[in-house]
């Protein structure tokens, strides 16, 4: 049996998250599974002379798509290595954690939909494995 995968948001999943009107910023809480080396067959048009690692095109995705995320309003929070959980699943282990504000859940949208963001997604795609996607409504503190 093939483990599920996910890389993208579902519209199903987008949809939902619009639905709850969550008003103010939110915090998306992302686990990155990393690809041992980059898969770029996708994305030819991007790939990097030589062979990179998944590590490596994650990393190259970070930095390009740090202006995107700024000019929306959003603010990179926490980058840090992963691990397996202390609670949690045994089987699952997350090699990047993030945490990424925004300052609503339409700035969000309108980043992720940007057309010149799109054209680097590539480098996500090709880095990583499987991903998961939260995003936290702030409550209080």
């Amino acid at each position: 049996m093939t483990k599920k995968t996910y890389l993208y948001p579902s519209y199903e999943a987008g949809r939902g998250l619009a639905l709850k009107n969550i008003q103010g910023p939110i915090v998306n809480l992302n686990l990155i599974q990393l690809r041992e080396i980059a898969d770029y067959a996708d994305f030819p048009e991007i790939a990097p002379v030589k062979e990179i690692s998944g590590y490596d095109a994650f990393m190259r995705y970070i930095q390009l798509t740090k202006p995107f995320v700024e000019k929306s309003g959003g603010e990179i929070l926490f980058i840090g290595n992963g691990e397996r959980f202390l609670i949690g699943p045994d089987t699952e282990k997350w090699d990047i954690c993030m945490l990424i504000k925004q300052k609503s859940v339409m700035d969000f949208f309108a980043f992720e939909q940007n057309p010149a963001y799109m054209q680097i997604i590539g480098h996500r795609i090709a880095a990583i494995s499987d991903s998961r996607l939260l995003p936290l409504e702030i409550t209080a503190f």
